[in-house]
Order: structure tokens, then C-alpha cells, then sequence
């Protein structure tokens, strides 16, 4: 009983930070893209210390007090793709993790990132291309923005993964322990 008490507890300090994070993100609007990756990397660490189930019950609960306490919804549907995505990859990781048979693993899983991440980006930059640009874009720009987003996928991606092993690596055995 004190293990559910300590996760629930945990999970519910985690999903508050995430929330000032995405409401902080409308706020200081500088740092939004900054502060909705860190918001998702919460999504990260729950799947990582409690499972898929409760990173799932956390991911989508988070989404929904970000719609209700978030002034800027266009920013908790930002969070909801990058969350979604680390929700994915953790998947694909514990996935692949039980078939040791495949040949490279670390292969497949950066090939797994990209479709993942590009199953959500592309359809959303065609589909809201008005919405996310100020004026009408070329289709050239268009390939363009999707290409950085390529880049941008490479940068967020190497930050979770240094949050994860020396940021939330070195507090765990505080905080967890």
C-alpha cells in the first residue's frame, strides 16, 4: 500500500509541474518551446519509473488540465505532439528491449523515432500550414520547415535523452529512493 501511495503522490507532484510548465509556456513566451519539452519529458519519466500504463494515464491526464488551466491552447496541443512522441519511443524501446533476436536494436529504434515523430509533424504542418504561418507558404518553404523539423527532432531528442540519464539520473535515488 505505501509503494501505490508513494507513486500516486509522485505522479501528482509530476503532473502539476507539468501543467505550470505548459501554462508557463503562454506566459513567458520566449521560452515556450523550452519549457513544453521539458513539460513532456515528465511524460518520460513516469513511463520510465512506473510503466506505459501509468504514463499513458499521466500523458492524457496532463492534456486535460492543460486544456482546463492552459491560457494558450494552441500551446497544450504542442505539448500533447511532444508528449505523445516520448510516450512512443518509450514503447518502441521497451518493445524492442523483449527481442534481444533483432539485429541492431539502436537502428531500428532511431529509424522508429523518425516515424514516429514524422507520423504526427507532417500531416500537422500540411494540414495547419495557415494556421502555423502568417502568410501564404510555397511549397518549397513547406519541405523546408519540414526538413528543420528533422533537425529539431535531433536537438529535442538528445535533450531527453541527457535529461534522462544526468538530470533525472542523478535526482532518482533522491527522490525515488
Amino acid at each position: 500500500m505505501h509503494v501505490k501511495a508513494k507513486t500516486v503522490a509522485f505522479g501528482g507532484l509530476l503532473l502539476a509541474l507539468t501543467v505550470v510548465f505548459m501554462a508557463l509556456g503562454s506566459i513567458i513566451e520566449t521560452s515556450t518551446l523550452f519549457l513544453l519539452a521539458a513539460a513532456s519529458f515528465f511524460v518520460g519519466i513516469v513511463v520510465r519509473e512506473f510503466g506505459l500504463k501509468a504514463g499513458a494515464a499521466f500523458y492524457l491526464a496532463a492534456v486535460l488540465l492543460g486544456f482546463i488551466t492552459a491560457p494558450n491552447k494552441f500551446y497544450v496541443l504542442t505539448f500533447t505532439a511532444m508528449g505523445f512522441y516520448i510516450w512512443g519511443i518509450e514503447a518502441v524501446w521497451r518493445w524492442l528491449e523483449k527481442r534481444p533476436r533483432y539485429g541492431n536494436i539502436r537502428m531500428i529504434f532511431w529509424i522508429s523515432k523518425y516515424v514516429i515523430f514524422n507520423i504526427v509533424y507532417i500531416p500537422i504542418a500540411i494540414a495547419f500550414r495557415d494556421l502555423l504561418f502568417a502568410r501564404a507558404v510555397s511549397d518549397a518553404l513547406l519541405i523546408g520547415v519540414i526538413i528543420g523539423g528533422q533537425i529539431g527532432l535531433f536537438v529535442y531528442d538528445k535533450a531527453y535523452e541527457y535529461v534522462q540519464v544526468h538530470i533525472w539520473g542523478k535526482m532518482r535515488g533522491r527522490v525515488m529512493g
